[in-house]
């Protein structure tokens, strides 16, 4: 099986934030385990430096355009290693490899005839790099950003959308899944049946683009250019290699909220237009906010991932970024949030149950695992979650997934608060009922290691390597009966050591 998926490409007008880090750790995840599972799987992330906010940047700091997106594109290409990230490939869409598919993309549209010239006037939001009509704005600004939007008027070319509209409802209706969740399916098939209008391709009087192949006068608008990325990537990520064929339609995008409508109905519809296959599935999650409002740069309530990584590490800000929201719907993020999670989950539930679980076996069988078999009823829960986590993520509920394996985490502590090894430990009669308690804990750690190396990628080898096991991490060794016998077993290192907070983080 073939698993291509991409986060949106990030504006290049600042450097990155939480809000960022938080799809990219998203999709890392999912691409993690499908890895698990043996699929073929490619991931895409990148930035977008085309946008006319990015250019006044520019020119406000005095530097041209592509100078400044050269300097600035650095700070995003380190931000999914920062986050333990690991795309296969950072798109920028100023690369020759984009701008020449890019024109390609728009003549195939042009040459359909689905591209005309006209007059556009209206209002535009520059931090959205979107036109907006009269409802859409609250006292005249734009509800997001709070910026005032500004009238423009000048000749571009429009791409026919509205010739797409009852293409766009037969997909939608034929593909119920193809927009999720489901209520983000609902609100762009809304959209659709409310009526599509052209809109603006191009952009006239700003040199800052990909020049349209027909007309240099003009650049690629913003969105016919960006969304585009996701097909033109595939096209030069290998050099002479073209990897189309290979990932495409088997694309699945991860977007935020706010680019729905450009994902979800003008993508599709391009795509059409150019001949292309749709993506495979979008999926639509929601914003971590503050104070109830979304983190952003022009709101000004950012809160910058890297401080946070060098205080906690980048495993601990994966799983309070999933942990903050039920992936999908909006959620509250706070830095108080992840301490009280580092603490109280990671290192009291998990790291806590690692370190009784390895120093039982040292102090109780001098180092020796146990052999098997275990209870039923730990087995059951593990071969549960071999069974069940597959689904939950192929449903994007990444939050969810989580949670059950958590639930096995307890599920362990529990046990070892019931059994009480060190009772166990003081009858010879019931050292076979020592073994079998020593076992399952072993088993459901190193079956819970595995389950979990997609959200704690550094985390999980550790524990394989305290409990002696190999670094294999398929899917296949999330059920009962894995463990491998070894010696040698010593009390492990606190994986979660305590964190003093330091002003600001």
């Amino acid at each position: 099986m073939r698993y291509y998926l991409t986060t949106p490409i990030y504006y290049v007008n600042a450097t990155p934030h939480i809000g960022h880090a938080y799809t990219t750790i998203a999709a890392d995840i999912l691409v993690r385990h499908h890895r698990q599972r043996g699929d073929d799987s490619f991931f895409l992330t990148g930035v977008d430096e085309h946008a006319t906010k990015v250019h006044r940047v520019a020119q406000e700091q005095g530097l041209d355009p592509q100078a400044y997106v050269d300097r600035i594109a650095e700070f995003w290409r380190e931000l999914p290693g920062t986050v333990g990230a690991e795309p296969d490939f950072f798109i920028r869409t100023s690369d020759e490899g984009h701008k020449e598919f890019v024109r390609e993309f728009v003549q195939r549209i042009y040459d359909n005839g689905d591209v005309y010239e006209d007059v556009y006037a209206g209002l535009y939001c520059v931090g959205c790099e979107a036109f907006k009509s009269e409802d859409e704005l609250v006292d005249g600004k734009c509800p997001q950003h709070g910026d005032r939007v500004e009238y423009i008027e000048e000749k571009n070319y429009f791409f026919r959308l509205s010739a797409y509209q009852e293409r766009l409802l037969a997909l939608y209706d034929e593909r119920p899944d193809f927009v999720l969740p489901a209520f983000r399916y609902n609100e762009a098939r809304s959209f659709i049946a409310g009526g599509l209008q052209d809109f603006s391709i191009s952009r006239a009087g700003q040199p800052w683009g990909i020049p349209l192949p027909w007309d240099e006068s003009q650049v690629a608008y913003v969105w016919a250019d960006a969304l585009v990325n996701y097909l033109s990537a595939l096209s030069y990520a290998r050099p002479g290699e073209d990897l189309v064929p290979a990932y495409w339609p088997a694309a699945h995008h991860m977007l935020g909220k706010d680019i729905l409508r450009f994902h979800c109905v003008y993508w599709p519809a391009m795509l059409i237009s150019a001949g292309y296959d749709v993506p495979q599935q979008l999926y639509v999650h929601g914003y971590l906010t503050m104070d109830g409002a979304k983190i952003s740069k022009s709101v000004g309530n950012v809160i910058d991932p890297l401080p946070l990584v060098d205080a906690f590490g980048s495993d601990p800000v994966r799983y309070w970024a999933i942990r903050s929201a039920t992936f999908g719907r909006d959620g509250a993020a706070s830095e108080d949030a992840l301490h009280e999670r580092y603490e109280r989950e990671l290192a009291n539930e998990l790291g806590n149950l690692v370190s009784r679980t390895t120093a039982m076996i040292a102090r109780y069988r001098d180092g020796d695992l146990p052999s098997g078999p275990g209870s039923p009823e730990i087995a059951a829960k593990l071969d549960a979650l071999h069974a069940g986590i597959p689904a939950r993520l192929d449903a994007w509920e990444l939050t969810g997934a989580l949670e059950a394996i958590w639930e096995v985490v307890r599920e362990l502590n529990r046990l070892v608060e019931r059994a009480k090894p060190w009772e166990l430990a003081k009858d010879a009669d019931k050292a076979a009922e020592l073994d079998t308690v020593l076992y399952d804990l072993a088993d459901g750690v190193r079956a819970v290691a595995i389950a979990l190396h997609a959200y704690l990628p550094a985390t999980a080898p550790a524990i394989l390597r305290a409990l002696g096991q190999s670094g294999d991490v398929s899917w296949d060794g999330v059920r009962s009966g894995g463990l491998a016998p070894t010696r040698g077993i010593e009390p492990a290192q606190p994986l979660f050591p305590r964190v003093e907070r330091a002003a600001g983080v």
